[in-house]
């Protein structure tokens, strides 16, 4: 039976099955571009060499046979900055002591230009294990996998942001439970979305003043869940669905 826990006080998953999967999304490695254009200069070298180490860290700790990138492994949309050029490569490197596969985000268009041939990129509509659908987020899932009983998601980057709160600014993981029908209209029962906080701890640390929410078609569809949870990294729960609005 396929079980999901998170990694203590990190913004990773770990997946048990046949095979044991550490999972994280959102690296948008390459963001110091958006940064540079607003006058704030970060070495891209600092920061993939502290995201590889953080990661070597978790998978010493937690010993997955495979990593699975859930998406937007790159920053910018439509093309290929020139810091990505050098540092999607630099931090592919981590392929090479652990399979890891690359699920597409709507950040991540030509990425193909920049993955090496041990890195394996599935379709952009997800990875299914077990009975989880394993997704970016941007996209509605086909009812083709309407057998799935839970889907893991990034994309939206769930924050909390309340001022005056010691909490304020931190990333955050939700978990939503819905009328699955929502998602694929020919089932019954319920549907468990879990979404993940971003692995780029500095992405929001400049910008959440200006922090535009991302939108999902599938956070759309449920809207009005029978519940959600809203925890902390270290899993401290700190809200319900009536806090939903505050993170997403």
């Amino acid at each position: 039976m396929v079980s999901t826990r998170i990694v203590q006080s990190q913004p990773a998953l770990i997946l048990e099955d046949t095979k044991r999967y550490l999972i994280v999304t959102d690296l948008h490695i390459g963001f110091e571009s958006k940064l540079a254009a607003n006058n704030i200069y970060v070495d891209p070298k600092d920061t993939i060499s502290e995201m590889i180490q953080t990661l070597q860290d978790i998978i010493d700790a937690t010993k997955p046979d495979s990593l699975i990138l859930l998406g937007d492994v790159k920053s910018s949309v439509e093309s290929i900055s020139k810091i990505e050029w050098s540092a999607v490569p630099l931090f592919f490197e981590i392929g090479k002591k652990i399979e890891t596969i690359v699920v597409p985000g709507n950040h991540d268009s030509n990425i193909q230009r920049l993955v090496p041939d041990w890195i394996a990129v599935s379709s952009s509509s997800g990875i299914v294990i077990g009975d989880v659908l394993l997704t970016h987020g941007h996209v509605m899932p086909s009812e083709n996998l309407s057998q799935v009983n839970k889907i893991v998601m990034g994309h939206v980057h769930p924050v909390y942001f309340q001022e005056g709160s010691v909490l304020d600014g931190q990333r955050v993981w939700v978990s939503i439970k819905a009328e699955k029908s929502k998602v694929f209209p020919s089932s019954q029962g319920q549907i468990e979305i879990t979404i993940m906080p971003s692995f780029n701890r500095y992405f929001y640390a400049t910008y959440k003043k200006n922090h535009k929410r991302s939108i999902s078609p599938i956070i759309e569809a449920v809207k009005g869940p029978s519940s959600a949870k809203i925890a902390t990294l270290d899993g401290s729960i700190i809200g319900n669905e009536s806090m939903l609005s505050s993170v997403l």
